[in-house]
């Protein structure tokens, strides 16, 4: 086994058990996973996650989980999600974005009332099929895989959720800005082939920037420029608590019985007065964030059991 040179150890940065969560303005041209890999260098971390994928050409918010933020990153990743989205009319690609190689051309003949007609069509619930080029997988082998290789397999459309679809610019011609809120799981790609299909001129992404994720905006975010300038306390300073990524949920405050039970993995007999079933965030007497736990009703009355705890060891950023 080959000896490392003792200047690469004196080099190495040791890492950090640091928690929190960095909202991140990823930039076109690099994939989810190495900008969350550049952020965990630069924090020193010593794990470091994402809360939902953007596509390499795609740039806007991005949440990073540092450490144990990453237990709750479900509550993102079940969130509503926000984008600006610009359209090219009259022309098709491989993929659905600019990736991919041109399919089809054809003339653009459409009018305001039009686009705006279709536009409102697909607001509500409606099927969507996912595209081959996507990180979904058959037979563990990701689709974009097979799609590389000229495979195509059939997939199941599933429900999705458009929020809120409205025209922001049309150029006249073939450009279209819009903006979307949609539900987890919805491709922007193929919405945007969509909307070119029923315009009858087909349609391809060729640019898509995300906006928010449930109630996190990209105005707080930070570009990773920006994040290489600073020192390590500027840095840190910058990271959000882990709580608020479960701010869709009530809070309940622990006394010291709770804290204990809660904390050493124990469930609780509840008698904190009147609260919901279902989860809840859960915080010490002090006001320490300790994780989520769910009130659930049973014979013997209603008990507070743990679901995601904080570990005691946890670094914790003050709220």
């Amino acid at each position: 086994m080959p000896s490392v040179p003792l200047q690469a150890l004196k080099n190495k940065t040791p890492q950090r058990n640091i928690t929190g969560v960095l909202l991140l303005d990823k930039p076109a041209g690099l994939s989810s996973n190495t900008a969350v890999g550049r952020v965990k260098r630069l924090f020193a971390a010593a794990k470091a996650g994402h809360t939902g994928t953007l596509d390499p050409f795609a740039t806007g918010l991005l949440p990073v989980t540092l450490g144990e933020a990453a237990k709750y990153s479900r509550f993102l990743l079940d969130s509503t999600k926000g984008y600006a989205a610009e359209l090219r009319l009259g022309v098709t690609t491989t993929t659905g974005d600019p990736e991919g190689t041109i399919l089809t051309q054809n003339a653009v003949n459409v009018c305001l009332p039009q686009i705006e007609s279709v536009l409102e069509r697909f607001v509500g619930t409606h099927e969507q099929i996912p595209p081959m080029y996507s990180a979904l997988k058959r037979d563990g082998v990701p689709l974009y895989k097979l799609a590389r290789q000229g495979i195509e397999v059939e997939r199941a459309a599933r429900a999705v959720t458009i929020e809120h679809l409205s025209l922001q610019h049309w150029d006249g011609k073939e450009r279209l800005l819009i903006e979307v809120t949609c539900s987890k799981g919805t491709y922007i790609r193929v919405l945007a082939e969509d909307i070119g299909r029923e315009l009858g001129c087909g349609a391809y992404l060729t640019g898509l920037r995300r906006t928010h994720v449930g109630g996190l905006t990209i105005e707080s975010a930070v570009t990773l420029e920006s994040l290489e300038l600073l020192e390590e306390m500027s840095r840190d300073a910058l990271l959000k608590p882990p709580q608020m990524l479960a701010m869709s949920l009530p809070a309940l405050n622990l006394d010291d019985a709770g804290q204990d039970a809660l904390g050493n993995g124990r469930k609780h007999h509840w008698t904190g007065g009147a609260a919901s079933l279902g989860e809840h965030r859960l915080y010490s007497a002090q006001g320490a964030f300790m994780g989520i736990g769910i009130l659930i009703l049973q014979a013997d009355g209603i008990w507070l059991a743990p679901v995601r705890m904080m570990s005691a060891a946890a670094y914790q950023i003050s709220s």
